[in-house]
Parts: structure tokens; sequence; C-alpha cells
């Protein structure tokens, strides 16, 4: 009735005994799964080890640490935990993950529905080492809590971290309600249109209201910036003259009409004395706006795209339409001319940031602006970016000496973190920071292409590019899902990221005002007595 179990004593034992001692392994083995099943949600641990570090400040040799979706230790030689996932980074960059804060998945626009959708938009994002993005809601029906519900909607399928900004398209009492709501909800800026005439756009009146609201929630006023009526005036134009093709869009909205609308938004945005953020800076002429602006002391941000920096228009007379419709946007992709000089004031900080706008439609959604039956007015404009961008900017910015790695981690990443009020969660490889990091290996090389990329549209404006420079791992919310060129990705796994209102952008501006309030000229009002008759003729 007994038995020899060398494994669990060294004598033989009585069966009761061995009954109890195996229900205790059996006990054990349960709370081990248990645990591995815990870790496998969490995310697990992850050691990156022997990479550089590249921050927006400093690079240098170090491990990484990550457990429970957040960065535990940064130090050199950690030894691995038990069951840890190592990745190897010799050789090899380890960045935060990119923030790209211009992006429109799902979004309604001219007719058609931008086909990237929370979740292949986001895929192809984490493949390109973009592990946030900010996307922009617009109101239902002027209904701003309306756009909000539903844009948590669409995001229901989302994979990754994102955030929302919200479009203003017209003014009232119950517009600027709804902005203050929706600052508790976690939106901290609000984008207003100067193009677009008759469907977003806004009048210097409706602006400056929309502004002084901003100021008073502490949310960020965001401008798109281009003359809508001087752009209407254009395209009839263009038609009475019968360019009707992708070529006569960029005509129709030349460059001087951004730079005319920059510059009148950031007056605009000094008068009420409030930040102002100017999305996808395109030209020249805007640049030379925000770099005015910025000199002068006016608290503006530039954003430029990855577009802007290595596109030109020629494209846009590419006799094929299907290439050509590709590459319509807006405001257009500029000629070549000015490619260097945004490079430039990206590199120098003049411009602060690179973004996307990452509007996708395919080539049989944008045959509706296809002849003789639509033209360009209703070609639906955008393009792609989302899973290019950091390749492109570093191929672009990095290789080519113009920026260093510190610089490429702030203009991808950790601005927008700043900006946003994000950081330091999002935006720093550092303890405690959110574990969305990304490793880039230097040395390998790849080529762009509609056939390999992750998103869900058909064609791709960066066909054919060759890159040196990859990113081989993406770590999101702690998990490894991008590795070996493929994707690992939870649908619903992604989350909604609040961004509080009053970030550093706001720091100083009661002060501003205070000092505007005192005049050299003496007592303001002016003490006077208007009722005295002594001065009567």
């Amino acid at each position: 009735h007994s038995l020899c179990l060398h494994s669990l004593c060294t004598t033989c034992v009585l069966k009761e005994e061995i009954d109890i001692a195996m229900a205790r392994f059996a006990s054990t083995a349960l709370c081990l799964v248990s645990a591995l099943a815990l870790v496998a949600t969490v995310g697990g641990n992850v050691l990156i080890k022997g990479g550089t570090v590249v921050n927006h400040d400093q690079e240098f040799v170090a491990d990484v640490l990550i457990e429970g979706g957040l960065i535990k230790q940064v130090a050199p030689n950690i030894k691995a935990p038990w069951g840890a996932k190592v990745v190897d980074a010799t050789g090899k960059y380890v960045m935060p993950g990119g923030i790209d804060p211009h992006t429109h998945l799902e979004m309604p626009f001219m007719g058609q529905v931008a086909c990237d959708d929370f979740q292949s938009g986001q895929e192809a994002a984490l493949a390109g080492g973009t592990t946030m993005h900010i996307d922009f809601a617009l109101p239902v029906d002027n209904n701003l809590l309306a756009g909000f519900e539903a844009w948590k909607e669409k995001a229901k399928k989302s994979v990754m971290d994102y955030g929302f900004h919200m479009a203003v398209t017209t003014w009232n009492d119950e517009v600027a309600a709804q902005m203050a709501e929706l600052a508790k909800k976690g939106i901290n800026s609000f984008k207003f249109f100067l193009a677009y005439k008759g469907a977003l756009m806004v009048s210097d009146e409706q602006l400056v209201m929309g502004l002084r609201q901003c100021k008073a929630i502490g949310a960020l006023a965001q401008i798109h910036a281009e003359n809508g009526d001087a752009v209407a005036l254009g395209q009839a134009e263009m038609i009475a003259k019968g360019i009707v093709g992708p070529e006569g869009h960029a005509l129709s909205r030349p460059s001087v009409l951004e730079g005319e609308a920059t510059g009148r938004a950031i007056k605009l945005a000094h008068f009420v004395n409030t930040p102002l953020y100017v999305v996808h800076v395109m030209s020249i002429d805007a640049m030379e706006e925000v770099a005015a602006a910025r000199k002068a002391g006016v608290r503006v941000i530039g954003e430029t795209v990855t577009s802007a920096l290595t596109m030109d228009e020629s494209k846009l007379w590419d006799p094929d339409f299907k290439i050509a419709a590709q590459y319509v946007m807006s405001p257009p992709i500029r000629s070549k001319a000015h490619q260097e000089p945004l490079q430039n004031a990206l590199a120098n900080g003049v411009i602060s940031l690179v973004a996307t706008d990452h509007a996708v439609f395919n080539s049989t959604q944008k045959a509706a602006g296809k002849p003789p039956h639509g033209d360009f007015r209703v070609l639906p404009n955008g393009v792609n970016g989302i899973e290019e961008r950091l390749h492109m900017v570093w191929e672009t910015m990095v290789n080519s000496g113009k920026m260093t790695r510190p610089q490429f981690v702030a203009a991808t990443s950790t601005v927008a973190a700043q900006v946003f009020n994000l950081f330091p969660r999002k935006g720093l490889v550092a303890a405690g920071s959110d574990a969305d990091v990304i490793v880039l290996d230097p040395a390998a090389t790849h080529t762009i292409s509609a056939a390999t990329h992750h998103s869900a549209m058909d064609t791709n404006i960066y066909e054919g590019i060759q890159v040196k420079g990859k990113v081989v791992v993406t770590i999101s919310q702690g998990k490894v899902v991008w590795e070996n060129d493929k994707l690992s990705t939870e649908r619903g796994a992604g989350r909604f990221v609040p961004m509080e209102p009053f970030g550093p952008l706001f720091d100083g501006i009661d002060k501003r005002d205070s000092a505007r309030a005192v005049s050299p000229y003496g007592e303001t009002p002016m003490p006077r007595d208007y009722t005295s008759k002594k001065d009567e003729l």
C-alpha cells in the first residue's frame, strides 16, 4: 500500500500522504499557469539588451526593462527576469515610439470615407514604428459631443493608443459649451478651418470667438491655413480654363494663399493671446510666417508633414490619372523648391514636428474626380504616411546629416507628447514612461511599396523608394507587436488616452495678459468727468 516517489520524498510514504502531496502539486501548477496567463495579459516582461537609447536630449548605451506595460528600468547590464522576452538591440537604436499628431481614420469626406479604419490604420502605424496617434474627430450635424461619441465608436476596433482632436466648423453658445465639456473628457485641442468654403470653413469672427474659448478652457487651437474664399475663386478660374485634372488642384490653391491664411491666423491668435498650432505647413510662405511669429515671441507651433518634406507637385501632372490623383491633398504638395527650406526649418526648430495628415482613399474612391464625370474639385483629398513617416524622415533627414538622432526623436515623438500634454508618459524612454518603444536598425534596407504596406489603400505615394534604416521591433503597451516583419495585434486592445488641458504652452499666458493691461500712457480706463460742461461750445 506504499510507494516510493523520489520527486516528492526521500522515503516511502503512505498513499494518503502521496495523494495530499499530488493535490498540492496540482494546485501549485494551476497557480503557475494562472500567473503565466496574467503575465501574458499585461504584456509580460520584455528586456531590450545592448542597444543605444535615443531620447530627444541625449543618447547612451543601456538596456531597457519593460514590465506591466511600463518601462521599469533603463540601465546598463540589466539581468533578464525569469520568463522575460529578450530583444537583442546590439548595433541598433532604441527610441520612444512615434506619435503622429495628425491623422484621419474612417473620415467621411468629399462623398467618400477614408479606407483605413482604426484597425488597419493603426496596424500600419505599428509596422512603421508609430505607437500613438491623435485623430481628428468631426462634429455630427455641428454637434461636437455627438462627433466625439461617433469617433469613440469607430475606435472600438483599435489596436494601440490614440487620442482625439475635435474640429469646430461653426460657432454659437452651444459649441462653446461643448468645447468646455470635451476638455473635461480628454480633448485638449480644437481645429478650425480657413479653407473648404461652404463645408468646414469658419469666418474670421468665428475663429476669434473660438480662439477665446480655447484660451478660457486651456485647449490648443489648431488651424488649417488656406484662404478659402480665394481658393474658391481659383477653382472657378481653373474650370473656366478647362483645367479639370489633378493639376488644377495645385494651380487653384497656390502657396501664397497658404501663407496669407497662416499669417492671418497667427495674428488673430496673438490678438487673443493664446497659443496656436498650424497644421501641415506645406510651403516656404507658411513656414516664413511661423518663423517671423516665433522670432517675435508669439507662441505658435508649426507642424509639417512627410509628404511636404519628401514629395513634389510634379506628380500632379502625370499623364496617368491614377498616379496623379494619389498626390492630391490640401494644402497641395508644393514644387521641389519648397522641400529644402522646409527640411532646414524642421532641422533648426523653426518647424517643431512632423506628422502625416494620413487620409487615404483608394484608387476607385479617387476616381470620383476623374473627368469627364468629375474634376479635381470632387477628388477626395488625402495621402498616406502613417506607416512611412519614421522611415522617410530618417532617410531624408538623418541619413543626409540634416538632423541628429535626438532631433529625429524630438520631431517624430517627443515634441508631440510635450505639445499635447502627454510628456513624460509618452515620447521618452525612461523609467515610469509608457512602454511604447521601437528598435531601429540603421543598417537594414527596405523598399516602400503598396504591395507590402499594411494600409487598406491600394496605392502608395512613396512607391519604390529605398530606405536605409528600418524599425525592426515595435513595442506597444508593453507588448511586442511588430517583429520579424510580422504584426501581432489584438483588435479592441487600443486605449483612448485623455489629454489634460492647460499644457505647457499655456504657462505664463496670464502674465502676458497682465503685462498687456498696463498702459504706458497712464491709468486705463482713464478717469474723466464726462458730465462737465466747461468744455462745451
